[in-house]
């Protein structure tokens, strides 16, 4: 009898997850963090920290509250349809319109790839003196081989260590300062805009809100139960993925907000800007020891690397699906799309004269293509057609919708100004 009773709730009841399988879940948003806690946000963050303080806290906050907005939403639209965003836009947007916005998209996956790249190469010529042409080739190389021979599962164990490596590295650097906690408290949830800032809040903004990870994220959440398409397990992770959602999110965000408390603490103090990032860890050496540069460089190596594998992911589902496909590392568009972004960076690295700002203008130049995204992302995910019962709300879309218009509102400010 009680063989019968077991069978019978197998059969007729979902299993709640518990605390423990709820770890099953995470994994696809720590990938997506790794995009916005990349060398292109330590170079944004540490410019916004050592030019005005603790003022720019806010767009941190603002533009992980859109995020975690937009990825979940991105996310439901890869578990409800088993299509990422690329795939999506090419099966039921017109092609005169899914056509420039996904091909704007690989461009801006090359922008980019250009700050991961340059990233890991920076971290390179602190740790051991290599040239950043060198350095930028040998992270190329490093991530090609790394995708084209890995499995998702490896990549994914290994994105992780390195994320936690990089909390870790700047939990460490943060006691090593005295932060005044309740300015910075005040300047996480209170707007100011100090003149000349404007093109520093549109790379932090750009830097944490990235297209490519709209696209990476609605790829990668399949991976958790690909095969059930029935209703329970459907919306049993879309339970669990706004959990992992908000949790990896929230890693960022705090990433991030340390970045910009440490310059802040550091060099803003002082009146001392932050124009490379060899500067911060050669600036850092004699303000808080020899460790704390090491610990610095070591970070920025993981988070160049990390962001990098990354990046070349979003490109290759992004090039993939302009052809119906979904992201596979031995399909030729998935390969062609990953070689074209890491390719094309690392020429554009060869002829930078100046790296840091090269990483700024990178972050902007994705959050001008960020708006076009997203207006598709929302149609998309708004179409009962696509998304039948799992279809967007008004309020939902509107909501949606609005972000993209401020963002929108942003680019048109930073052009003005």
């Amino acid at each position: 009898m009680w063989k019968i009773i077991k069978e019978l709730k197998r059969k007729d009841h979902p299993r709640y997850l518990g605390g423990i399988d709820f770890f099953r879940y995470i994994g696809p948003g720590l990938l997506v963090t790794v995009g916005f806690i990349d060398p292109g946000n330590w170079a944004s963050n540490f410019a916004a920290g050592s030019d005005y303080g603790y003022a720019l806290l806010w767009v941190v906050t603002l533009s992980t509250v859109m995020l975690v907005i937009l990825q979940h939403n991105v996310a439901h639209l890869g578990i409800v349809t088993g299509l990422c965003l690329s795939e999506a836009a090419t099966k039921y947007a017109p092609r005169w319109i899914s056509r420039p916005i996904l091909g704007s998209a690989v461009l801006a996956s090359v922008s980019t790839s250009l700050a991961e790249i340059l990233g890991g190469a920076i971290a390179l010529e602190m740790l051991f003196d290599i040239p950043v042409a060198v350095g930028a080739v040998l992270t190329a190389v490093l991530v090609v081989v790394m995708l084209f021979t890995n499995s998702y599962k490896r990549i994914e164990r290994a994105v992780i260590t390195f994320v936690s490596v990089i909390g870790l590295s700047f939990l460490y650097e943060l006691f090593l300062v005295d932060i005044d906690w309740p300015e910075a408290a005040y300047a996480w949830v209170v707007p100011s805009v100090p003149e000349g800032s404007m093109l520093i809040i549109m790379s932090v903004l750009g830097a944490v809100v990235m297209p490519h990870n709209l696209f990476l994220h609605s790829e990668v959440v399949q991976s958790r139960e690909y095969n059930k398409g029935d209703e329970v397990s459907v919306r049993r992770r879309l339970k669990y993925e706004f959990y992992d959602t908000l949790f990896s999110m929230g890693v960022g965000w705090a990433i991030n907000s340390a970045m910009i408390l440490l310059a802040a603490t550091a060099f803003f103090a002082g009146g001392t800007p932050v124009e490379e990032l060899q500067q911060a860890k050669s600036l850092l050496d004699p303000l808080l020891g020899n460790g704390a540069g090491l610990v610095f460089a070591l970070a920025l190596l993981m988070a160049g690397i990390s962001s990098t594998v990354t990046s070349g992911m979003a490109a290759g589902s992004i090039f993939a699906g302009m052809f119906g496909e979904s992201y596979h590392i031995k399909d030729i568009h998935s390969k062609l799309g990953i070689l074209i972004s890491l390719g094309v960076a690392l020429v554009i690295i060869l002829f930078i004269s100046d790296p840091f700002q090269g990483l700024l203008i990178s972050q902007m130049a994705l959050s001008v293509q960020l708006p076009f995204t997203v207006f598709l992302q929302v149609g998309l995910t708004s179409s009962r057609k696509v998304m039948g019962q799992y279809v967007n709300s008004r309020w939902s879309s509107f909501l949606l919708y609005f972000i993209a218009a401020v963002v929108s509102v942003l680019n048109v400010m930073l052009l003005f100004s």
